[in-house]
């Protein structure tokens, strides 16, 4: 009587079960989401403006954001959606494009900064960026 599978079957197999094993273990990871410990402090994010690093630091409170840019501070409301996700909304708007609030959404968190995507509320166009805890 012959082997149940053949050697190249069996090739086949072991390949499929190779591939599949990685595929598995990267769906199960989850990065660190650890928000709670973003909620309040001391922060900067710094981006690319037509060519341009610019910096802004930021202190947030449970319900207030005071963001300073190039020597100016604005004051926003905040209002946690959930426990990662929070709505920013400009106290005193200079003008129509102020009025906007911009959603922001901590994708990851290490224990010195923390990945996050953000976006005008009701738009699909979302940007990432990292925040530093500012010591």
């Amino acid at each position: 009587m012959g082997p149940i599978l053949s050697n190249f079957d069996e090739m086949k197999y072991r390949i499929i079960i190779c591939c599949l094993i990685p595929i598995l273990l990267a769906s199960c990871y989850q990065p660190e989401r650890d928000c709670q410990a973003f909620k309040e402090g001391k922060f900067t994010f710094t981006t690319t403006v037509n060519g341009e690093e610019k910096t802004t630091t930021f202190v947030r409170s449970e319900n207030r954001e005071i963001d300073v840019f190039e020597g100016k501070a604005d004051t926003s409301s905040v209002r946690w959606v959930n426990d990662c996700e929070y709505i920013l909304k400009k106290i005193n708007p200079k003008n129509n494009a102020e009025e906007k609030s911009v959603h922001i959404k901590i994708l990851s968190t290490t224990a010195e900064s923390y990945l996050f995507e953000y976006g005008l509320v009701g738009e699909t166009k979302k940007s990432r960026g990292t925040a530093f805890i500012n010591k």
